[in-house]
């Protein structure tokens, strides 16, 4: 895949992203909270990832798994926790802003991990990339606006009604 398809699919896949904690919000609250909709996610998500392999016949090698470092295996544990997180907040949040401080972190993360060279070789951070990340920080603010909810809440108008979800939808 060219460089250009790369970049369209991480478009077309982050797109997905505020849908499927939209999804699994929704879920969460038809079969008891966000842990739940969480699991049933990567249950499905495990099956869909095990008809793939099997589709491709790619085969999974685990001789030797087991001597590999403990925090090796911390990946999974990780997305779960992005996952239960992220059903458990976007009601709260909103999918844009829920969406915006995860890439907020990710983005501060990324930076101090290429910094110190944490699991890669070091790639030094200079302004031109803490600039980008102040930029990320301004559209964070933007697109939160935690004055607008103080602002709301203290006029007593509140936004959760108009987009809570009726029985149609």
């Amino acid at each position: 895949m060219n460089i250009v398809g790369a970049l369209l699919v991480a478009v077309l896949i982050g797109a997905v992203l505020p849908l499927q904690g939209l999804i699994n919000a929704r879920l969460g609250a038809h079969i008891g909270g966000p842990v739940a909709a969480a699991f049933v996610s990567f249950l499905i998500g495990s099956a869909v990832l095990g008809l793939y392999l099997l589709a491709t016949r790619t085969p999974v090698t685990l001789q030797g798994s087991f001597k590999l470092p403990a925090w090796i295996w911390v990946g999974g544990a990780f997305g779960a926790l992005y996952v239960a997180c992220f059903t458990l907040l976007v009601p709260r949040i909103g999918a844009a802003g829920m969406i915006c401080l995860a890439v907020l972190g990710q983005v501060t993360a990324s930076l101090l991990l290429d910094q110190f060279g944490v699991l890669q070789a070091p790639k030094p951070v200079d302004g031109l990339r803490v600039a980008g990340a102040l930029l990320v920080l301004a559209g964070v603010v933007l697109v939160v606006a935690p004055w607008r909810a103080q602002a709301q809440k203290a006029s007593g108008t509140a936004t959760a009604a108009s987009d809570a979800p009726t029985s149609a939808s």
